[in-house]
């Protein structure tokens, strides 16, 4: 347990920031899904819609600290060549 002001004090910002990288997680989480589910869909626009609209969320999660740089790149070519699969069959 945090003993000095100042321990007890990163205690209580460490809880604060759990909460909102909790939340980040999740509306990404949410964004992904909504890409998969436009990709097993086959409908081509919508899945190409939907990654931009998640693009620029997976990035914010890499500049928050919520998510590695390499994840998200991994993430990020993965569903585009998904995407550009489902124009070409």
């Amino acid at each position: 347990m945090a003993n000095t002001p100042q321990s007890k004090k990163r205690a209580r910002q460490a809880e604060r920031r759990q909460d909102v990288n909790k939340a980040r997680r999740s509306r990404i989480r949410t964004f992904l899904r909504k890409v998969e589910e436009a990709i097993s869909s086959g409908n081509q626009d919508a899945a190409s819609a939907a990654l931009r609209t998640a693009q620029p969320e997976m990035a914010r999660g890499i500049t928050k600290g919520v998510l590695h740089k390499n994840t998200v790149a991994r993430k990020m070519s993965r569903l585009a060549a998904r995407v550009k699969a489902l124009a070409t069959a």
